[in-house]
């Protein structure tokens, strides 16, 4: 590393993938443990490279150096290759600068996410500049952007076959050519709608499934409604909205229809099947939030972008990385062209004034904001 690059990132605050230190002792176990863990989270924060700089005072800048102790890169590996699972790769530089040496560690990005620490069993990451134990959906998430689990795939073992609607189901069947199969379970295990158990020699719903085929999910998966919360109106009513994924997006579209007001509805729909689509079903403590206002629209959902996609790619990326890949495959067979996925461009397109697409990966949080209700009834 040249000093260009250091010094600007001494200009830089702590946060997900940078680490100031004034120094770790490497050769006793809290250092060990320390330096481990601090590495883990950074490798496991959402970014590309990340580094610790050792020498440096985190608070103030203020470059102590590292003296005569020795941060020798197979010292770190070893350490790493002892305590982290899977195994990390990092390189050890040291920089002279302001007539002190600082020793900095690059952590490549890794695409082995989630790494956990093999003495505890923890996964760490970081949460703006402190280094936290991460959450189950959390580690969820880490799993399935590296294709080690897929959500929707999840099998639902306190649920009965019941649940599902059959009709539903054989429609979605027949659109692929698969006639008089709706008693198929195998097939229906291949296809991801059921998951056969092996301990119990038995059949149960998958996460998609239910999503797609039947007719209440929220009864057993209350988070995964929407939430409509109507600020425009004197009562400030809140609407709760269930069913499958079709229904919700036909129950959406009818409430704003039935507000009997010039706003471009198809907007609204895009943005709920966005949301419906592509949300983190990994984080059960919060449904999809449509929050109808005076001066905006906002439809709020769990689930920020992978990794550093910026939000300017995904409005003009017709084909980008997609967090649930078999809904969305599903949904569009299911569909039939009938609720067309036209992305983020045509949402921004539906209004002459701005709207605005915001990406919080530190709440895990993606929201469409659009004009609100005084900005387009103006008739």
């Amino acid at each position: 590393m040249n000093k260009g690059k250091l010094y600007s990132l001494l200009k830089q605050n702590e946060g997900p993938k940078l680490d100031f230190k004034e120094e770790v002792d490497i050769t006793c176990e809290s250092g060990k443990k320390e330096m481990a863990k601090d590495i883990i989270a950074i490798a496991n924060s959402q970014g590309g490279r990340g580094y610790i700089i050792i020498g440096v005072v985190d608070k103030t800048k203020v470059i102590k150096g590292i003296g005569d102790k020795e941060y020798r890169e197979e010292s770190i590996q070893q350490l790493l290759s002892l305590r982290c699972d899977p195994p990390l790769v990092v390189r050890v530089e040291k920089v002279k600068v302001e007539k002190k040496e600082v020793c900095v560690i690059i952590i490549f990005r890794s695409f082995q996410k989630p790494h956990q620490m093999r003495q505890t069993g923890a996964f760490y990451l970081r949460r703006g500049s402190t280094t936290d134990v991460a959450r189950r959906d959390e580690i969820a998430s880490m799993l399935q952007y590296n294709g080690i689990i897929n959500n929707e795939k999840t099998p639902l073992f306190n649920m009965s076959l019941d649940v599902y609607d059959k009709d539903l189901i054989d429609s979605y069947l027949r659109k692929i050519n698969l006639i008089n199969q709706v008693d198929n379970y195998s097939l229906l295990n291949n296809l991801g709608i059921f998951h056969y158990d092996k301990d119990s020699d038995s059949f149960v719903p998958t996460l998609g499934g239910v999503l797609m085929f039947c007719k209440n999910p929220q009864l057993f998966l209350p988070y995964t409604g929407i939430r409509i919360v109507n600020r425009f109106s004197k009562d400030k009513k809140v609407v709760f909205v269930k069913g499958n994924i079709f229904d919700m997006i036909d129950k959406v579209v009818n409430y704003f229809m039935n507000l009997d007001i010039n706003y471009p509805v198809d907007a609204v729909k895009e943005a709920v099947i966005n949301a419906l689509i592509h949300r983190d079903y990994f984080d059960i403590s919060r449904e999809i939030l449509i929050n109808v206002g005076k001066r905006k629209i906002v439809v709020s959902n769990p689930g920020s972008t992978f990794g550093k996609e910026r939000v300017n790619n995904l409005i003009h990326n017709s084909n980008p990385r997609r967090r649930n890949n078999w809904l969305y495959n599903v949904f569009l067979i299911v569909d039939s062209g009938k609720n067309l996925d036209r992305g983020l461009f045509f949402i921004k397109s539906s209004f002459e004034e701005r709207v605005q697409f915001i990406n919080i990966r530190k709440t895990n949080i993606f929201k469409v904001v659009m004009p609100g209700m005084n900005s387009l009834n103006k008739n």
